[in-house]
């Protein structure tokens, strides 16, 4: 399953972001954010993950590992407006994902 979630990640062009409950979605697991960010946290860094953000553009990662996702998506161009991404310019939509797959994966994990 952790690589279903991050996968969709690898999607996501240099300059743009999508909140974890997009990326979520595209993975075929509507209510999954929070195992998104599991999920990149076990990652470990081999993906990027710094263009997965929370709800509004908002950094939700605290102190160091927040700069240094700040840092990452600058250096890509993404621009701020406060503490939070301009998703009106950086946001990412994923293809829409079947609600055939959504239901398959729902049944999946709930048995």
């Amino acid at each position: 399953m952790l690589r279903e979630l991050v996968q969709p990640v690898w999607k996501i062009p240099k300059g743009k972001v999508a909140t974890y409950g997009e990326v979520a979605r595209a993975a075929g697991y509507p209510r999954g954010a929070r195992q998104v960010a599991w999920a990149l946290r076990a990652a470990h860094g081999s993906i990027p993950w710094h263009r997965v953000v929370g709800a509004g553009g908002e950094i939700r990662l605290p102190g160091h590992a927040g700069m240094e996702q700040r840092l990452r998506l600058e250096s890509e161009g993404v621009t701020f407006r406060g503490r939070r991404i301009r998703m009106d310019k950086h946001d990412y939509h994923f293809a829409s994902v079947s609600r055939k797959k959504i239901l398959a994966t729902s049944r999946r994990t709930a048995s």
